[in-house]
Order: C-alpha cells, then structure tokens, then sequence
C-alpha cells in the first residue's frame, strides 16, 4: 500500500517515467543508451514505491505503553530537561530514519494534542544530535486521559526536505493512527517524563505502530 502522503509524488513519478520511456522509443535508436535510460528509471521506481510503502501494523492495546511513531533505529537514550511544553524533566529517545525506511509517523499514545510547532532550520544529517535543536522540525505535545504527557519532534535531515503532520490543536489522537511522515531519511525524538520506563536499547531497530518504547509510570498506571 502506497501513503495518501505519497499518491501526488508517485503519479508524477509515473507521467514522467512514461513521457521519458515514449520518448526513448521514438528517437533513440542505440539499444545500450535506451536500456540504459530504462534501467535508471526503473531502478528509479523501485526506490520511490519503496519509499512511500504503508505497511499495516499491529498496534499493542496496552494504554500505559508508548509505541514507536518511526521506523528506525535508536540512536540516542538520554536525560533531558524539557522547557517547551512538558516543562521537567525527562527521557529521550532519539530514532534515525534511513531512506530505506517507511516513513510514515503514527501517533505514540492515544489523547488530545494540545501543542504543535513548526520551526525552520537547517538540514544537518539526522543521527546529528545537535539537528534536534537546529534543523526544520515539528514540536508536537499529547496529553492522554490520565494525565500522562509527552513530546515529539519530526526533526528534517540533510535529505528531507519536507514534514508532513497532518494534525491540529484539539484533535483526538488513537496511539498507532498515521498522522504524518517525513520525506527522504529524517529522525525522530521522543521526550517522555521521567520515572517512565524505556523498553529499548541503543542500536535496536523499532517500527512505527508496533514497537514498544516505554512503560507509564506505575503511579500513572494506576489512575483511573
């Protein structure tokens, strides 16, 4: 399945890939040139299907977990003080999408979103921990029925050129629900309260929907 985020890319990718194979048909005449020019563009497709792939995951029920929003791989697990909108202390952790990967976001915990941000910047690469605080990114902040917060951050790299978050203030977000995506190689920053439990490990590849990041804490667990 291809991304609603993707469809425009995808159909002008295909216009382009037939003018250009009408064409070579037409006028060149030298084999090795055309298979060449068909060659490229079919190796071309390959990576733009793949790229705007939308597989369906299976999204843990559990409400005191934090799912993945990314595809990737844990890059950075550190402290850090939040002053943006959780305004304490808390956990990152950091997931470094390559372009091989699907991009797609999805929501990492059901409840309203109540901050949203877009900020320009620079495109340093993605696994750069200074590109959390200086490259283009969106801020967005969730807050859940028990009162549980966090922060996350669609962070551009040095390819993507383009966030998607297709979501505003005051919506109900469903913990797996697509939202977004961030388009060629780009990172992810989750920002959790501390006393929440991170079930990961550096190096560990997660996927978006499926993967379990954290645990509430015990006493947010036990709200009812």
């Amino acid at each position: 399945m291809i991304t609603k985020y993707g469809i425009g890319v995808v159909i002008r990718f295909l216009f382009i890939t037939a003018v250009i194979t009408l064409l070579s048909f037409l006028f060149i005449d030298n084999l090795i040139i055309r298979g060449t020019i068909l060659f490229i563009l079919f190796t071309a497709g390959i990576f733009v299907f793949n790229f705007f792939r939308d597989p369906n995951r299976s999204v843990p029920r559990n409400e005191a977990l934090v799912i993945s929003p990314a595809d990737g791989k844990v890059v950075l697990i550190k402290d850090y003080f939040e002053p943006e909108y959780l305004q304490q202390e808390g956990i990152q952790v950091s997931i470094f999408m390559s372009p091989l990967n699907v991009h797609v976001n999805r929501f990492p915990i059901s409840g309203i979103v109540e901050y949203f941000k877009h900020i320009p910047g620079k495109y340093m690469v993605a696994f750069n921990d200074k590109s959390s605080e200086l490259n283009e990114r969106t801020h967005i902040g969730i807050a859940d029925d028990k009162g549980y917060k966090l922060l996350f951050k669609q962070i551009a790299g040095t390819v993507a050129r383009r966030i998607v978050a297709d979501l505003n203030v005051g919506q109900r977000a469903e913990r797996g629900d697509r939202f977004g995506m961030i388009k060629f190689g780009s990172r992810v920053d989750v920002i959790v309260p501390k006393g929440t439990e991170i079930l990961v490990s550096l190096n560990e590849n997660v996927r978006a929907g499926e993967t379990i990041l954290a645990r509430y804490p015990k006493i947010i667990q036990g709200k009812s």
